[in-house]
């Protein structure tokens, strides 16, 4: 078990690295929160699984549903956002702020 809580614990630093890192671009920003999405996840499969617990698979499954309906709306905004300007860096999100 513990072989697989190191994987999460890795996932998870990966997608804090990527936010930490990422200074332009909005993408990388979003499959950096797709990534701590998934090692969370991970940790309540794993846990489910260790506990022998139904709880843990049904908060993955609610965890999955909202982050894929946060990533079909980020990306909807983001492809309008290209449309009107004509980027999508972060630089140019700035300008939002009326």
């Amino acid at each position: 078990m513990l072989k697989f809580l190191f994987l999460s614990v890795f996932i998870f630093f990966i997608g804090v690295m990527g936010l930490f890192l990422t200074r332009k671009h909005i993408i990388l920003l979003l499959l950096s929160i797709e990534l701590i999405f998934l090692s969370i996840n991970y940790n309540f499969l794993v846990f489910s699984v260790f506990l022998d617990d139904i709880l843990g698979q049904y908060y993955a499954l609610c965890v999955l549903t909202v982050a894929a309906a946060e990533s079909a709306i980020g990306l909807a905004i983001l492809v309008i956002f290209y449309r009107l300007r004509g980027g999508i860096s972060l630089d140019l999100i700035n300008l939002l702020k009326g």
